[in-house]
């Protein structure tokens, strides 16, 4: 029954944001500057998207990913297919669809993180000595294929159930030994990411986890929908071998971080991504 309700509350917000009141009655403009990168006019976007992830975790094979940097998706989408409901996805317009956000990878090359239960001291030192300068390594989440090919249905992330976002990526892993060209996951080979507020059914050894629709609200007398504290999940993906790590050593190197990561097949691996989502449609964002 709570999530029928934020669905109804999300609704007639929706309904709301598609009146569009005249331009002239914005009080406040500064809330629409987010969508400055929505492709508003082009044919067939019907909404503007702006997504930031500002928590989670990542976890690809052994490496676990906490997200301390936010991760900003936006871009436009087009109405819900009436059957199915997903949107398609259009890019942003003068900007990164996903913008390249580098985090730190937890134990740096060495993997070496103290258990949970060490001592505050502990834990500072194994950070200070194993996650800076040779040792430290950056992971940026990267979209592999054109923003075409995303997916969302705000439907499904309310009702919280289903696909509510398809996103195709790849990991840039950076390190003075890996070089600057090394990938898990490319345009060939992409991870895919069918993230859902709901319950996950993974392969094993993973066991089922759960997401969270979160909580909307309206902005700009109903013309910006916003969900709070939404957290989209997937645990049943898989990503591909290492490629391009330590240039021209590549093909040693290569291997000996596929060793690192561990089994990164499905059942293996974990994304959670905390976000706010803001939305508006592409009329009420061109009257502006």
């Amino acid at each position: 029954m709570v999530r029928l309700s934020r669905l109804s509350r999300y609704l007639l917000g929706g309904v709301a944001v598609m009146l569009c009141v005249p331009a002239g009655a914005l009080a406040h403009e500064k809330e629409f500057a987010k969508f400055n990168a929505c492709p508003s006019k082009t044919e067939g976007v019907a909404h503007c998207l702006y997504s930031v992830t500002s928590g989670g975790e990542i976890l690809l094979g052994k490496k676990k990913t906490k997200i301390e940097s936010p991760v900003t998706l936006q871009g436009g989408y087009s109405k819900e297919n009436s059957e199915t409901h997903i949107s398609t996805f259009t890019a942003a317009s003068g900007a990164e669809t996903l913008v390249k956000t580098k985090e730190n990878v937890e134990g740096g090359l060495l993997g070496i993180v103290p258990p949970e239960e060490s001592p505050a001291l502990v834990k500072l030192l194994s950070k200070y000595f194993f996650e800076h300068g040779l040792t430290q390594v950056f992971a940026t989440l990267e979209l592999a294929k054109p923003a075409s090919e995303i997916e969302v249905s705000n439907f499904n992330l309310l009702l919280g159930e289903g696909l509510a976002l398809r996103l195709p990526v790849k990991v840039h892993l950076e390190n003075a030994f890996l070089g600057s060209s090394c990938y898990v996951g490319s345009s060939g080979s992409p991870i895919i990411w069918n993230l859902t507020t709901g319950k996950t059914s993974p392969s094993a050894p993973n066991t089922s986890i759960e997401g969270k629709p979160g909580f909307p609200e309206t902005k700009e007398e109903f013309r910006i929908a916003q969900v709070n504290e939404n957290t989209l999940v997937e645990n049943n993906w898989s990503a591909p071998q290492a490629s391009g790590c330590g240039g021209i050593l590549s093909f040693l190197v290569d291997p000996v971080l596929d060793l690192m990561l561990g089994s990164t097949t499905a059942g293996h691996n974990t994304a959670i991504l905390n976000n706010t989502i803001d939305t508006a449609t592409a009329t009420a964002v061109n009257n502006h």
